[in-house]
């Protein structure tokens, strides 16, 4: 069974489809892609995959773990860095990492040696016993990403990990995702398309919550780049959708002509009758 799999995922916050019957599925071994204008339903995806939020309609899979079900086994078997988040401002990054080992059950020895790779990886080390609201954003995001992978989980869940990192940085994270994904199931969210086209096995192109088209970056024909393809997919959506909205529009117009049209003739038919002479039908 594939690591990762959606089908007709939907989610809504009041008249708004944030997730419209998104369907992915993502293989161990695949580093895919969510690739999308803001606003396009990626976080909330992320979220609905890794039981943070509760779908509306469609079905998830896991690690063969429904998120609906059960979404704290979930988060146990997966590693998830969320969008804009922080380690806690009063503790440092040693610390914190302790905690998650705790939390995930990680052997002090191991966890040692885990914190000691990641933070030799992203230039964090002489920062780990600095308290984070001392930290640059840049340091504290470094923290987050280590903590997403220190249990080692067979999927992970990647929202713009790139944000506040120094090109150095942006770099070795690049490389580490890549590294990863070559035995696990990764889902990178991100709106750069050259991210995507860079790393990615596959991307999927999300709009209006939908997916809207998927490609494999090297497979694209030699005159066409992931952008042409961003491009083309998410303005034909739009198109789509304006299409539909003006049919939509124009259906009640129609009925109300039709229904005034009828409503005009019906007085003239009156009209002929009552004109009529006495003792004459009309005919």
């Amino acid at each position: 069974m594939s690591a990762i799999q959606a089908e007709d995922l939907q989610k809504s916050f009041g008249d708004l489809a944030a997730v419209d019957g998104l369907s992915i599925t993502v293989e161990a071994g695949e580093l895919y892609g969510l690739l999308g204008p803001n606003g396009a339903g990626k976080t909330t995806a992320i979220e609905l995959l890794t039981g943070q939020l509760e779908a509306d309609g469609g079905s998830a899979s896991v690690l063969d773990v429904d998120p609906s079900e059960d979404p704290i086994g979930v988060r146990e078997r997966v590693g998830v860095l969320p969008e804009k988040e922080s380690p806690p401002s009063f503790l440092t990054p040693r610390e914190f990492f302790d905690f998650v080992g705790r939390v995930r059950g990680i052997d002090d020895a191991v966890l040692d040696r885990r914190v000691g790779e990641w933070a030799g990886r992203l230039g964090l080390t002489e920062h780990l016993d600095t308290i984070a609201s001392d930290c640059s954003r840049g340091n504290q995001q470094k923290v987050m990403i280590a903590a997403a992978f220190l249990h080692e989980p067979d999927a992970v869940f990647i929202d713009e990990p790139l944000a506040n990192l120094d090109p150095i940085v942006q770099e070795r994270v690049k490389e580490a995702l890549v590294d990863y994904a070559a035995e696990n199931a990764v889902v990178l969210s991100t709106h750069h398309v050259e991210v995507a086209a860079e790393v990615c096995t596959t991307v999927g192109i999300v709009h209006n919550g939908r997916l809207v088209a998927e490609r494999t970056p090297t497979d694209l024909a030699p005159d066409r780049t992931l952008l042409d393809e961003f491009l083309e997919a998410v303005e034909g959506d739009h198109a789509a959708v304006d299409a539909g909205a003006a049919v939509a529009d124009a259906e009640p117009d129609a009925a109300a002509d039709g229904a005034g049209g009828a409503a005009a003739a019906a007085p003239q038919a009156s009209s002929s009758n009552a004109d009529a002479p006495d003792g004459d039908d009309g005919r």
